[in-house]
């Protein structure tokens, strides 16, 4: 029987794991929520465990590669051997905390320099806070730092010393010049850092137990997989002139360059041989979930006239803090005033999302990027077809809707690619 492809994407409001043929084609997709809060790992692996176990075991038992995506940024403290510390400590700092208060410390350590690590968002700012919390409880070269993906990945290894570079560009890995930025390898908890790996990289096969647990084979291969919103780009496939936003619990724009683009509150990634730049923002789908239901939702947008531009302009952020189109951890949302109807409320929310978006682009645009001339957009936002509709008035461009183009789907394009490949391990 040939082999397929296993790609899995750790997102923010759960698990989603996709398996594709040989060909390309998607056999079966499914997800579920985390069993747990977001910021307890234990809640990852359990939820992908209990996806994994509802398939049918001859079809796990086919699975000859597999990729998983995580949340970029977001961060953990672990022992040596991925054990979680203890208390507060077992728990992650989530990819949108931003910590002010470490900024002084972040540019003493990093310098000047617009890589996205140096931002009170980025994880060298959140790996200080937990490094500080630990100090009564572990000496810095006992603990490793690791993101959410990294840190799966180690678990279905039994090794936990290796990092995908993507997903370790905000703790200071420099994908331009392929080493990490200057202060880091000296700092006292440089031993922390993982040994960093490309995108696509086979790391060898899943630890046998783990491979006997969730009933894989034992020659399934690990390949190093990429952040969730690189995932959705692998996914959707976008041409030279596209630009991919992800309509999710955020907000995130991504477009290939022809060459790396480098400034604040821009991530500049690797992918398949081709610079991929963007910038994630604090806005996103959740806000309006927060305030609305599935059925609101659906019900309100057919009574928006999506002709005309509501009177109040909103910045509808998660929270305090904004990461882009512009880099401001003080930055507060706009969610007021609310108009007496929720029609109009919603509008108002969704064209601030819109705006966001379109200032976004033009970030892009200003430094090098060339004009995308249209977007794909993925993501639960991409289910709307209003939503569309405003977006292409505000933006000034088409806009196609692909909700059905998941990240897991591109881990398993990735994981499909790399299967036959004689693509060595990490040097």
């Amino acid at each position: 029987m040939p082999r397929l492809a296993l790609g899995v994407d750790f997102g923010t409001s759960g698990v989603r794991l996709a398996i594709s043929a040989p060909t390309g084609d998607p056999l079966i997709e499914q997800g579920s929520p985390y069993p747990g809060p977001f910021t307890e790992p234990e809640s990852w692996r359990r939820g992908f465990r209990s996806l994994m176990l509802q398939l049918p075991l001859e079809l796990r038992q086919r699975i000859g590669a597999l990729a998983l995506a995580g949340t970029s940024g977001t961060l953990l403290l672990c022992h040596r051997n991925g054990a979680l510390l203890e208390g507060a400590l077992s728990q992650a700092l989530p990819y949108h905390l931003a910590c002010p208060e470490q900024l002084p410390a972040v540019r003493e350590l990093l310098g000047s320099t617009s890589h996205p690590a140096s931002q009170a968002s980025g994880s060298v700012a959140r790996a200080l806070r937990l490094l500080a919390q630990s100090q009564q409880l572990a000496h810095p070269s006992d603990v490793l730092l690791r993101h959410q993906a990294d840190w799966l990945m180690g678990w279905l290894l039994a090794t936990w010393t290796w990092g995908e570079e993507g997903n370790n560009l905000r703790l200071g890995w420099d994908v331009v010049r392929q080493q990490w930025l200057d202060g880091l390898p000296s700092a006292p908890w440089a031993q922390a850092l993982p040994r960093i790996v490309p995108s696509g990289a086979v790391l060898g096969t899943v630890a046998p137990m783990v491979a006997a647990d969730l009933g894989l084979p034992d020659d399934c291969e690990l390949v190093a997989g990429t952040t969730d919103a690189n995932a959705a780009t692998l996914a959707a496939d976008p041409s030279r002139e596209d630009g991919l936003t992800v309509l999710g619990t955020t907000l995130v724009l991504k477009q290939f360059v022809p060459s790396p683009i480098e400034a604040k509150g821009v991530s500049c990634h690797r992918l398949n041989g081709r610079w991929l730049v963007g910038g994630a923002s604090n806005t996103g789908a959740e806000i309006l979930s927060r305030t609305f239901s599935p059925t609101q939702l659906q019900d309100l947008s057919r009574q928006i006239d999506w002709t005309t531009s509501s009177p109040y302009r909103l910045r509808p952020l998660l929270g305090r803090g904004e990461r882009f189109p512009v880099d401001d951890p003080t930055l507060e949302p706009i969610l007021e005033p609310r108009p007496i109807g929720d029609a109009l409320y919603l509008q108002s929310l969704l064209e601030g999302i819109a705006e966001i978006e379109r200032q976004g682009w033009q970030r892009l645009q200003e430094l090098g990027a060339p004009p995308i001339q249209r977007v794909i957009t993925l993501g639960g936002g991409a289910r709307n077809p209003h939503w569309r509709r405003l977006r292409e008035r505000i933006l000034g461009l088409p806009v196609r809707n692909r909700p059905d183009l998941s990240a897991a789907r591109g881990m398993a394009r990735l994981a499909q690619g790399r299967m036959e490949s004689s693509l060595a391990g990490p040097a």
